[in-house]
């Protein structure tokens, strides 16, 4: 087993793959490939999904392998280093927390973790009778916390003008902008206010590429691309005066989809690093021997979560039921774990092209429990009714046999409360699961074993890690249900038939990056050059055979507002594109179909299209 150093690892990780070979879709940042486990994940039945998405999981914990190619990965020396350096500024700040600030932003699911992570330190902070210094930018605003606002993404303005506001009269300031894949406007927008005010901003690029895989495209409105601003700040990093932390952890299970690993490597990065800035302030030495020790609990949580991966497979196998005959999932979570749930919900939407009543997810106690900064926003509609009061009273009358409901909460929660909501919840269907976490020598009630048949119970052993033990044991449980539902939402939508191969080939476009995705998953099934494929996307989004002039001078921001009102862009796209015939047609026949898979396995395999090396179909010649 391969170890850093002294250190060995928790877990076995995978070999180094395909991905990490110089000219492996060379095109494509690492954050948009292809991952090779994955290449069959539209084939596979629950138990195998489980696995192959683990081990996508467990690339997170790979190191660097130089005989392949130089990619940083979370153990190389430079990302501990880097991490270290941040973490004695972030200490600067938590010891002089008048007039300073830490600052998370990022763009949906990296803006819902900038909220959880901002308050689960401010809880720390108060904890030890300190004053609180974390606070969190989502684009879009809170409205983003719950439900998807994709389009505000793209906008580099508004980004400045929102960290202005946040950071009015503050003296130093460390700014971390999260954008997993490199490519966030709202965020390039941030970064660059931030090296334009060095002498109160110290900048951080949190992201999973390699700085020239950085989206080189022109921004609307804007002077600047994303690789431009990452490359000034990668010139300020030897100065100590801007940061950029991004090692490489693979490509995704489905990909593009950086709410998965790219997520999850989000939290362990930045709750590593936050811990070791309390321990400095505390007198404690960073070392990279204390890094790696916090690093190996979340290494530790992955092999504890997959030991369930039988009843993982099961859940996500009866979720899977559940939306395949046009039923419901419902997460009801307590705490930060309700959170957790609710972010995993939202995502669907964007990723899967699901409507929002097909995944919710609920928290105790609604926005009281989530401590967002505009409080209750439930009087805004129905999508925003995030509490258990709110879906014992507006959806629980409406739930049937064919819905599913997931229960997640730990021994630490008030079990009655559950036991209570579970009653309720049993008179109308049966399909109830639970996630439940315990320590050593807690146990799940009897009584709640009699209400759901086959819990997934996971037990962790006791952290001795003086008061921070208790955050790091509760940041394992966020993860660890993170992973559990990562892994049974996006199998249940590969089961539904919304995936082809690991490419997902349904979803909403609404804003840039998706633009370019879809343009790029034509290519990958078509085989066309990026200008037909672009110009058949257009053709789908404006439902047009012939493009004039004025669309095909547009802004591409006028292409997102009109694609973001039309149902199943992409696939009508990629049927037509394969057949050669009109969006009337295309659309008829996916109506048609038992699922979007299956339209487009039929639409490869009409005769004279013929099978080319690497498994891709063309009727043509290859570009």
């Amino acid at each position: 087993m391969r170890g850093t150093r002294k250190y060995k690892h928790v877990i076995d990780t995978p070999d180094p793959g395909k991905w990490e070979l110089a000219g492996y879709e060379e095109s494509l940042p690492i954050s948009e490939k292809s991952n090779p486990i994955t290449r069959e994940l539209d084939k596979a039945d629950p138990s195998t999904i489980v696995q192959l998405l683990r081990d996508c999981d467990a690339e997170i914990f790979q190191e660097e392998d130089e005989t392949i190619i130089n990619y940083q990965r979370l153990y190389s020396e430079s990302i501990l280093k880097t991490v270290g350096d941040i973490a004695k500024r972030v200490q600067q700040i938590i010891e002089n927390p008048d007039d300073g600030l830490v600052v998370l932003s990022g763009c949906g699911t990296s803006g819902r973790l900038a909220l959880l992570l901002a308050n689960s330190f401010n809880h720390l902070m108060r904890g030890l009778h300190h004053r609180p210094c974390y606070t969190y930018l989502i684009a879009g605003g809170d409205r983003s916390i719950v439900t998807a606002q994709e389009v505000p993404e793209d906008d580099p303005t508004w980004g400045q003008k929102e960290l202005q506001r946040v950071c009015a009269g503050k003296k130093k300031v460390v700014f971390f902008g999260i954008s997993c894949s490199l490519s966030a406007p709202f965020i390039a927008g941030q970064l660059e206010y931030c090296m334009k005010n060095l002498d109160v901003f110290l900048p951080v690029l949190v992201g999973f590429n390699p700085i020239s895989m950085a989206r080189n495209d022109r921004i609307d409105g804007w002077s600047s691309t994303f690789r431009q601003v990452a490359e000034q700040m990668q010139n300020l990093q030897d100065a100590q005066r801007a940061y950029v932390l991004n090692p490489a952890v693979g490509p995704e299970g489905l990909c593009g989809s950086s709410h998965m690993k790219g997520g999850s490597a989000t939290k362990i990065l930045l709750e590593t690093l936050f811990l070791v800035a309390h321990k400095a302030s505390a007198k404690v030495d960073v070392t990279e021997k204390c890094l790696l020790e916090i690093l190996r609990t979340y290494e530790r949580a992955h092999k504890v979560t997959y030991s369930q991966s039988k009843k993982i497979a099961a859940l996500l196998k009866q979720s899977a039921s559940s939306l395949q005959k046009k039923g419901h999932l419902y997460i009801l979570g307590w705490g930060t774990l309700g959170m957790v749930g609710i972010m995993d919900a939202v995502e669907c939407v964007t990723s899967y092209n699901a409507d929002w009543q097909e995944v919710r997810g609920f928290v105790n106690g609604g926005y009281r429990t989530l401590e967002n900064q505009d409080g209750e926003l439930t009087s805004l509609g129905a999508e925003f009714a995030i509490s258990h009061e709110d879906f014992v009273k507006s959806v629980l009358p409406s739930v049937t046999e064919t819905d599913t409901i997931i229960f997640l909460f730990t021994l630490d929660d008030e079990v009655t409360e559950v036991e209570k909501l579970i009653e309720s919840v049993k008179e109308k269907t049966i399909n109830i699961h639970a996630i439940c976490h315990a320590t050593a020598g807690q146990y799940l009630p009897n009584t709640t074993k009699k209400m759901i048949p086959n819990p997934i119970v996971i037990t962790w052993p006791i952290l001795f890690l003086e008061y921070e033990g208790n955050f790091i044991q509760r940041f394992q449980w966020e993860l660890s249900s993170k992973w559990i539902l990562d892994t049974v939402t996006s199998g249940a939508h590969v089961l539904k038939g919304k995936i082809y191969r690991n490419l997902i080939v349904d979803f909403k476009i609404c804003n840039s990056k998706h633009f370019h995705r879809a343009v790029s998953v034509l290519q990958r099934l078509a085989g066309h050059p990026q200008t037909r494929c672009t110009e058949n996307l257009l053709q789908s989004i404006y439902e047009e055979q012939t493009l004039n002039q004025q669309i095909m001078n547009a802004e591409m921001s006028q292409h997102i507002r009109e694609a973001a009102s039309r149902d199943k862009v992409l696939p009508v796209a990629i049927v037509t594109l394969l057949r050669s015939c009109s969006v009337a047609e295309a659309r008829t026949r996916l109506e048609s179909s038992e699922s979007i898979r299956a339209a487009i396995e039929s639409s490869l395999n009409v005769p004279g299209r013929k099978r080319v090396a690497d498994g891709a179909e063309t009727s043509g010649r290859r570009r």
